[in-house]
């Protein structure tokens, strides 16, 4: 098998300003808040997308094919292209003869996927910035592929690799821009460098990543994108996983672009994501209350939806930095701000998520990579014993099923997990 990659969209424009998908969530927010006029929302909605491809920042579909030429299932350049472009097309065309030499070579994808090649890909994820669904996603790419792989791991990667590029949501630029500063190649590059990635691994291409790399120049002068290893983004990667009373499986928050990554409030509690959207919309989300969304894990959902709506209301309404929410479901790839999901295990099958009430005290620190409900153990077992399971959502075909087969985030949502 080889990746082969759609390719990324090519950004909108109003105004003198690129937009992408994630403009037009924010707007919605600013508009809300009074911050922009319905003329100018409707031109942001208009204009955002322009064409085909991927959400065009450093968002899921990006963050995904980008730790795929990491993992060396794909060919080199291809992950950051754009999907107008011809070059996508040559590429797709060059990605069949390499694959038919692959399997003339009895190259498999278990021969390419290793521990070592996952922290290839883990690694360029936190140079890049990347999206907190590769933490589930590689959880169950690891499973699948035999290799010994925790939540826990992410943290360990986390610790030695900074973030060396300059990419949205949190920052400026977006997956053409990094294409044209020398795309993936040159961002492994840094890191090989740096000895930050195996170069011994090898890629579907037959060669190793050190081999791939070896005619992949210096970083260009004339760009911004892709920072020297020694002036770093950030010095530690971005993807914590968080731990505590209320998540005691582990959850992921994403760090980068945060002033203050400490908050402690009360709990504002919604059972959907609709009521919590309509909250923040109508106003009453205020600085200093932590959102609580729960029963939208791996069973609760089922399939853990992605709360791009009310992340991107708060980020418009001027809350992302001081109102902090916390879910048992996904977000976006888009998604900044004070925000962890993945919390685990979740309301849906009995996690600490289920028995907070509306007011209760909650801390969010990402320095300590702490997520606390601050109600006594004997309170919580109070609630746990009064609690009732809800109703699944679904009680026949294939969304009950996965209901009933996922296993928590913290394992991937894998539906093997015996």
């Amino acid at each position: 098998a080889i990746y082969v990659y759609g390719g990324t969209i090519l950004p909108g424009r109003y105004k003198g300003q690129d937009l992408n998908i994630v403009s037009v969530f924010e707007a919605v927010g600013q508009n809300a808040a009074g911050n922009l006029s319905d003329e100018d929302l409707g031109e942001n909605e208009r204009r955002a997308i322009p064409g085909t491809g991927s959400c065009g920042g450093m968002y899921t579909a990006n963050t995904m094919s980008s730790s795929f030429e990491a993992l060396g299932m794909s060919l080199p350049y291809s992950s950051t292209m754009a999907n107008p472009h011809d070059e996508t097309q040559n590429s797709a065309k060059e990605s069949a003869k390499v694959l038919i030499e692959a399997i003339k070579n009895d190259l498999k994808p278990r021969d390419i996927v290793t521990k070592k090649s996952i922290e290839n890909a883990v690694a360029v994820i936190m140079a890049t910035g990347g999206s907190t669904n590769a933490v589930l996603h590689f959880l169950a790419i690891a499973h699948t592929a035999g290799v010994d792989w925790t939540i826990d791991d992410f943290e360990r990667m986390r610790k030695k690799v900074p973030v060396i590029c300059d990419l949205k949501p949190s920052g400026k630029y977006l997956a053409v821009d990094l294409h044209k500063a020398g795309g993936i190649p040159a961002v492994m590059k840094v890191l090989l460098d740096a000895g930050l990635l195996h170069g011994d691994c090898i890629t579907i291409t037959g060669k190793t990543i050190a081999e791939n790399l070896a005619s992949v120049p210096a970083l260009r002068a004339d760009q911004d994108v892709i920072r020297p290893i020694t002036n770093p983004m950030y010095d530690e990667g971005h993807l914590a996983i968080l731990k505590g009373n209320l998540s005691p499986e582990g959850a992921v928050a994403k760090i980068t672009g945060l002033k203050n990554p400490v908050i402690t409030g009360p709990a504002r509690v919604f059972d959907d994501e609709q009521s919590a959207l309509a909250a923040i919309l109508a106003g009453k989300i205020v600085a200093g209350d932590v959102m609580v969304l729960r029963y939208l894990g791996p069973k609760g959902g089922p399939g853990m939806p992605e709360m791009l709506a009310p992340t991107g209301a708060l980020i418009g309404a001027g809350l992302g930095e001081s109102v902090g929410l916390i879910t048992d479901g996904r977000f976006s790839g888009g998604t900044w701000g004070m925000v962890v999901g993945h919390v685990a295990p979740e309301a849906a099958a009995g996690g600490t998520i289920a028995f907070v009430q509306e007011g209760d005290s909650i801390t969010i620190d990402a320095r300590k990579l702490l997520l606390e409900l601050h109600v006594d153990d004997a309170t919580i077992e109070k609630r746990r014993q009064a609690w009732t399971a809800p109703k699944p959502r679904y009680t026949r075909g294939v969304q009950a099923k996965f209901a009933n087969n996922a296993s928590t985030a913290s394992k991937g949502a894998v539906l093997d997990d015996y």
